[in-house]
């Protein structure tokens, strides 16, 4: 087992945790750009041209969405769970790209996901509060931070 790529693995679902859907958009473009080999893999369907335009259109849209007060809660039910599916699909993704087998690349996710959405959720809301600034105003670098160690995680193999 790979531990290095089950780390890999385990970042993305922290990104998932963060963005439910940056993480999919991150990797569908690795995939899609050659990062990443997903070829002959039941998760070869990521790198297609479908798979980026959907998961980078459902991303922005959740960039615009986090942004309302009536965005539900990540550690709400709803929010945990797309969560968590987020996390297994990406962190099953980069394990394959990197030999350590699907299901510890899922496991490793979903524990990475669980880690963001409460780490993340924990962090926004401690800021917000010490700082005493609008919920945007940290929104805002979360999505940078999302999007930027995604990036470096989906390149690292």
């Amino acid at each position: 087992m790979n531990s290095t790529t089950l780390l890999l693995a385990f970042g993305i679902g922290f990104v998932a945790g963060l963005r439910s859907l940056t993480a999919p958009a991150v990797v569908a473009w690795a995939a899609r750009l050659g990062w990443i080999n997903l070829h002959n893999s039941p998760l070869a369907f990521m790198g297609s041209n479908w798979a980026v335009v959907i998961f980078t259109v459902l991303a922005v849209v959740e960039f615009i969405g986090d942004q309302l007060p009536s965005t539900p809660p990540r550690t709400g039910a709803v929010g945990l769970s797309a969560r968590i599916v987020t996390g297994a699909l990406t962190g099953a993704c980069l394990a394959v790209a990197g030999n350590a087998g699907l299901r510890w690349g899922a496991i490793a996710g979903i524990v990475g996901a669980v880690a963001g959405a409460y780490g993340g959720y924990h962090a926004r809301v401690g800021l917000v509060r010490s700082l005493r600034v609008p919920d945007f105003v940290i929104a805002l670098p979360e999505d940078a931070v999302a999007i930027g160690l995604g990036l470096f995680l989906a390149s690292r193999l």
